[in-house]
């Protein structure tokens, strides 16, 4: 069941879109206090030699989900460094699992994928985007992480736990 509706995910695509440079430096500075791992997981692409250019475009990603969560009125809890290791190696098996199937079959799992991920229509903003960009850039290996990254955002939002309020006990008063 998705937790981010399909109007808090439009509502967080236009807000981004609409937003100036120093809305988008509150947006990264609220972004880093609320959600480090996330940013930093943004961050360390550069390391990984991803240019400044295509970082914007995961930046742009990474604000939409960002905005979207905060759009769904939800008390998002911390994703961890945990959450986004596991994120990855689980997305990374499923991959991998592909690698072995023929075209039909890798298609047919990829699309059993998408239909069971619990926040479909971020995943389908995410992979329109992507595909988009690819169409766009002058292709290079570091691609591949930046759309590991954009994923890998989209699984850590699908999949975090979200802690249910335990419900006040109430005692009952004892007889004596």
């Amino acid at each position: 069941m998705s937790r981010i509706s399909f109007d808090a995910l439009a509502k967080a695509i236009a807000t981004v879109r609409a937003i100036d440079v120093k809305q988008k430096e509150q947006l990264a500075d609220e972004l880093s206090r609320t959600q480090p791992s996330l940013f930093g997981s943004f961050l360390v692409q550069t390391r990984l030699g991803v240019s400044l250019e295509k970082m914007e475009f995961l930046l742009d990603i990474l604000f939409v989900c960002f905005q979207a969560m905060k759009e769904s009125g939800l008390p998002w809890p911390l994703i961890t460094e945990d959450d986004l290791d596991l994120q990855a190696k689980l997305f990374s098996t499923i991959a991998r699992f592909g690698d072995d199937l023929s075209e039909n079959l890798r298609t047919r799992s990829m699309l059993q994928y998408i239909e069971a991920h619990p926040e479909k229509e971020l995943l389908a903003y995410v992979q329109v985007e992507t595909a988009n960009w690819l169409n766009r850039i002058v292709p290079e290996e570091s691609d591949k992480y930046v759309m590991l990254a954009a994923w890998n955002f989209v699984n850590c939002i699908a999949f975090v736990s979200m802690k249910t309020p335990k419900s006040v006990r109430q005692e009952k008063p004892s007889i004596r």
